[in-house]
């Protein structure tokens, strides 16, 4: 599948002024859909120190034309691995796809110029025709890209609490003077300006994050998470949504994946990707992540859709992404296929609704 492009006769339509974008339009409660969405991070880390960034690209245009819905990016200034920047990684795969939204999982906003960022999202956007999803988080796992950017580490709560509540001003073209605990800006209404605010994830698993979520997101964006944790968690998302009179937040999820006919195969490539990206072993994620043939990574994930997941980021942990991506697409079809069977075997409290 290696540079091969989606199948362009069924192009997405021309986005027209005042008109939905395709990423808008997933709106509503809680971006809730009836059937789950599956998109996949893109390979813009290098841990095995043997992606070619063109590699990132192909994968793009792969999974657009194996049926994903979406294609996502993490963000980091610097990690034990070499990654490249999120939003230029992103801008490259709008312009060689149609139909996918176009994720950040999750943009580390304290850590950015909020002008600067402002900028290159509403760029991104008009270069997808309206297809951003913008994920954003807190980040801290890596003190030094904080010390790199000049930004205090301990601010980084704070300078993102912020900025969301500037960002439908920055975003939609409209002059911001603020002067805050954590920023102080003064910005000219920036063009081109989006229509609309993007659909906002919010990802973290603490309090404070559930907290912005419930203020400020379209969806909840945890990692490393089982079921019965985001089972909870989503109840107290619900009663934190309620006090700001918001319906619940939908649930997403970021996983790590690994599909192989051999599960020890797939448990080693596993343990080499995320001790080359985290620094830790396996064993301290496997819980949490999908390793194995198609049929048991499926059902791992379908135990996701019985507390309410919606929306799965696939994160490929191999050397290899473009051969994950084939995997994954079979994946997906038969997590597609057991959705409503999952849905009917849950009852109502399924789709996570207040």
């Amino acid at each position: 599948m290696s540079g091969r492009g989606p199948d362009t006769s069924a192009r997405a339509a021309p986005r027209h002024p005042g008109s939905p974008s395709p990423a808008t339009a997933l709106r509503g409660p809680g971006l809730s859909s009836p059937t789950p969405r599956v998109g996949l991070l893109l390979p813009t880390f290098d841990p095995l120190r043997v992606t070619r960034p063109r590699d990132v690209v192909a994968t793009a245009r792969a999974a657009e034309a194996l049926g994903f819905d979406g294609v996502w990016v993490g963000d980091h200034l610097c990690s034990p691995a070499p990654v490249l920047d999120a939003p230029t990684v992103l801008a490259a795969a709008a312009v060689v796809t149609e139909r996918v939204t176009l994720g950040l999982s999750v943009m580390l906003m304290g850590l950015r110029s909020p002008a600067w960022t402002a900028k290159q999202l509403a760029t991104i956007d008009a270069l997808s025709g309206g297809r951003l999803l913008l994920g954003v988080g807190v980040g801290g796992e890596f003190p030094e890209e904080f010390v790199a950017a000049g930004v205090a580490i301990r601010q980084r709560g704070r300078r993102l609490d912020e900025l969301l509540t500037l960002l439908p001003d920055l975003l939609q073209g409209r002059p911001v003077s603020h002067h805050g605990r954590a920023l102080q800006l003064e910005v000219p209404a920036l063009q081109p300006a989006m229509p609309a605010m993007p659909p906002l994830f919010v990802g973290g698993r603490s309090e404070v994050a559930l907290r912005r979520a419930a203020r400020f997101g379209d969806a909840w964006l945890p990692m490393w998470m089982t079921p019965d944790a985001i089972r909870e968690r989503s109840e107290r998302l619900a009663e934190l949504a309620q006090e700001h009179g918001r319906p619940r937040p939908s649930l997403a999820l970021l996983i790590g994946v690994h599909v192989d006919d051999e599960l020890q195969r797939s448990r080693v490539e596993a343990s080499a990707y995320l001790r080359g990206q985290y620094g830790m072993p396996l064993e301290r994620v496997e819980r949490w992540s999908a390793l194995g043939e198609v049929e048991r990574v499926t059902e791992h994930l379908a135990e996701h859709l019985t507390v309410g997941v919606s929306e799965f980021v696939l994160m490929p942990l191999a050397a290899e992404s473009l051969t994950q991506v084939q995997r994954l697409a079979e994946v997906r079809e038969r997590l597609l296929a057991a959705a409503p069977v999952v849905a009917v075997a849950a009852g109502p409290k399924a789709g996570g609704g207040t």
